[in-house]
């Protein structure tokens, strides 16, 4: 009790301390047929069970989906890659909030479809702007939320299971080891994935989840996202066991 009391303080306490916030923003997609998946998977399902006026005259609807863990904007639980991490529903409330640090990499994606970011990458932001905090989520803006609706260029290939043709910006290894060593909450990017596209050993996966960290990827509209002082709620589907979920996110401004 003592625990989900400090817990849920914390949450007020990050509401009320952005009590003047002027904006909130969603950065996820939707979901529909058209949302993109890992190529080995089948996509998201909506199948209708009633949809129209019932006999007594009122109206009501009701649908049934399907969907993989692991597709559209979703949270990648530290089980995803760790045989001991936590699974969606036992990631605290407090890790789920955190300050957003959006670190911009376009300039060095954008002529490299499978650019791994790099420590200098972090260390140039932390120059210019701050050393990253143990509350921070941080968010490597890409620009390849672009593509999005562009399945063959956001993942480098739109054909079924085809998993050796994917290109997409992701982390380094180094950067990964990195971003634990400053013991943040979690890590978003605007990619499929938090590896790069070309990765065959998903180094930045077992890094970062193996250390009981989480990834967001596919996050949306980082564009609107300033660098510093955004609040972020990270608000997955609570499926016990989960390696993954679809997952909402908000940014307060």
């Amino acid at each position: 009790m003592m625990k989900k009391f400090i817990t849920l303080s914390f949450f007020f306490t990050c509401l009320t301390s952005y009590s003047a916030v002027n904006h909130i923003l969603d950065l996820s997609y939707s979901f529909n047929k058209n949302t993109i998946y890992w190529p080995t998977e089948k996509g998201f399902n909506l199948k209708k069970i009633f949809y129209g006026f019932t006999q007594k005259g009122y109206f009501y609807s009701a649908f049934k989906f399907c969907t993989p863990e692991h597709g559209g904007t979703h949270i990648d639980a530290p089980r995803h890659f760790s045989e001991q991490g936590h699974t969606v529903d036992q990631i605290s409330s407090n890790q789920l909030v955190g300050n957003a640090v959006v670190i911009d990499v376009r300039a060095k994606a954008k002529n490299n479809s499978d650019y791994a970011i790099t420590v200098n990458d972090i260390k140039h932001f932390e120059k210019k702007y701050r050393l990253l905090k143990e509350q921070d989520i941080v968010l490597f803006y890409t620009g390849w939320g672009e593509f999005w609706n562009n399945k063959k260029k956001y993942l480098g290939s739109d054909k079924i299971g085809d998993v050796k043709n994917l290109h997409f910006p992701g982390l380094s290894k180094q950067a990964a080891q990195y971003l634990v060593n400053r013991k943040i909450k979690g890590i978003g990017i605007d990619t499929a994935s938090i590896d790069p596209g070309n990765s065959n050993d998903f180094w930045a996966h077992r890094i970062i989840l193996s250390a009981n960290l989480y990834g967001i990827e596919n996050v949306a509209y980082l564009h609107l996202l300033p660098i510093l002082g955004a609040k972020l709620i990270v608000a997955p589907m609570k499926i016990k066991g989960g390696s993954g979920a679809p997952t909402r996110i908000y940014a307060l401004i």
